[in-house]
């Protein structure tokens, strides 16, 4: 056993070490935590912040004047949705390894179509989609998502139940292969959702009286996820302070039930990196320029007034309203506006150009709706390529770091469960194959090039033609275009023969 297995048992075994642990997880996350508040204070202002509790549905744009940002990184979240992972659409595909033949290919592809049949409609029944799109909110404003995948208990609509875990309760490590595979989760819950949650945990009696007598005090439990060899151990642990920490559930995953994705990663950085981070700058400056440019309003609406203190005006009184009578002395000023020392015009122009760039570092511009209600064909293509060319990193990234793993624990859960057949997707009996819109897209370049190669063999004439397996070319196009493998023929059906009356005749 390793040394990193070792100290993963260890941690796991012992509530003490556990939070030891996860305490030295959460010192090296609080140097991003200000920064991360930045983000969400002037792009997603309503998320939970990092510091105090917060309540939900809490007004917090006061210090916000401009909504571009906000508004921005809604689109960028809801394409990602549709382009990812579109709701009641199908997503991704399970179709057979290089390992098998053709003759397993034929048999095995319908049993395989099924499969993925009812792993996407599981998904489809979940709340998969209202939380995963919380998930990409997180995504494209601090750079770091987790979302937790669970199964449901025994009777619901679908076996499958999701969480967007907020970053403020996740704390992330990363392992010796570049991903983020050591997860805690530090919630609060009362006394009756833990017994509710963990059936039979042994919880110190100090803290059922505290929960008894107040039965709205909420604890603090620290669950963590850590690979373990070519598995993962599960632990969760209550952290009330009020006595020893004390282990409320353990257990062992094969798939990891926390998914975290990235955005961006710097090199020598657990975390990612977002859009709006790139853009906070420019997001601050409009924000200011808004600020400054109502105040300037508001100097213009009201005026700036002054007046002589002659012993009869009484400044604190007045108010500048239609049809007010305001008093002075005789052969006095009285109330007289002050000039207005500038004009703020060219604030127009400099908040154009920071949107502007806000909206094109947040792909507002090249990833929005349609103008047009019609396109043609090469309008259409050269969009698609466009976006994979924008999102082709980062398209990348996300496929091995949440469309892989979802896709895998949810296979395993099923399996486990007896709902799809006994099957392994390890790439070379079972492949995973990924028909998202940004998938289809980033596959429509080797398409097309097949397509020019055919139109130049058959400009060529009947020897070149005789050089393209057009059966072989057709279920490779199939693949490409995400055709359901039942309706493609491993092998072509063998010809009639010729009736003998017909032969000879030459």
């Amino acid at each position: 056993m390793s040394e990193k297995d070792k100290s993963v048992g260890k941690a796991l075994s012992e509530p003490t070490a556990l939070l030891e642990r996860y305490r030295v997880a959460r010192e090296r996350r609080s140097v991003w935590e200000s920064h991360w508040q930045e983000c969400y204070d002037h792009a997603l202002p309503n998320a939970r912040p990092f510091h105090g509790t917060g309540t939900p549905g809490e007004r917090r744009v006061d210090r916000l004047f401009d909504g571009t940002a906000p508004d921005a990184v809604e689109q960028l979240a809801a394409s990602l949705l549709s382009q990812l992972t579109p709701p009641w659409s199908r997503w991704f595909g399970l179709q057979p390894g290089p390992t098998l033949s053709d003759a397993e290919r034929d048999r095995v592809a319908p049993m395989l179509d099924r499969a993925a049949g009812i792993v996407q409609a599981h998904f489809d029944r979940s709340n998969f989609a209202v939380e995963i799109h919380q998930a990409f909110l997180d995504l494209v404003t601090v750079g770091t998502a987790c979302l937790l995948m669970e199964e449901a208990p025994p009777g619901a609509a679908s076996s499958l139940r999701f969480t967007a875990v907020p970053l403020a309760e996740a704390v992330l490590e990363e392992g010796a292969d570049g991903r983020l595979d050591g997860t805690f989760r530090r919630s609060e819950a009362t006394l009756a959702q833990i017994e509710r949650r963990f059936p039979g945990a042994e919880i110190p009696e100090e803290v059922r009286r505290r929960g008894r007598d107040e039965p709205d005090s909420r604890f603090p439990v620290v669950e963590a996820v850590l690979p373990d060899g070519a598995a993962y151990r599960w632990a969760v642990v209550l952290d009330s302070g009020l006595a020893e920490p004390s282990r409320l559930a353990e257990g062992r995953f094969a798939q990891s039930p926390f998914v975290n994705f990235r955005w961006l990663k710097a090199p020598g950085e657990v975390y990612g990196r977002s859009p709006v981070m790139k853009a906070l700058p420019d997001i601050k400056t409009a924000n200011k320029v808004v600020e400054l440019v109502l105040k300037n309003a508001s100097v213009a609406v009201t005026g700036i007034w002054q007046a002589d203190d002659d012993g009869v005006l009484n400044p604190a009184t007045i108010r500048l309203v239609p049809g007010t009578i305001i008093p002075k002395a005789v052969g006095s000023a009285g109330l007289t506006p002050l000039a207005n020392p500038g004009r703020f015009d060219v604030s127009q122009l400099v908040l154009d150009d920071l949107r502007a760039r806000i909206r094109h570092a947040l792909l507002a511009d090249r990833l929005a709706p349609l103008d047009q209600p019609r396109m043609t064909a090469t309008e259409v293509l050269e969009r698609s390529t466009e976006m994979a060319r924008l999102l082709g990193a980062t398209y990348g990234r996300l496929q091995a770091e949440l469309l892989t793993p979802l896709v895998l624990r949810a296979v395993g859960i099923l399996r486990r469960r007896g709902e799809i057949p006994d099957i392994t997707v390890d790439g070379r009996l079972v492949e995973l194959q990924h028909r998202s819109p940004l998938a289809q897209a980033q596959a429509q370049r080797d398409v097309q090039a097949t397509l020019r190669w055919l139109e130049t063999a058959q400009q060529l004439g009947p020897e070149a033609l005789a050089t393209v397996d057009a059966a072989a070319t057709a279920r490779w196009l199939g693949e490409a275009f995400g055709v359901p493998a039942k309706l493609v023929r491993a092998e072509a059906p063998p010809q009639p023969a010729m009736p003998l009356g017909e032969a000879g005749h030459g």
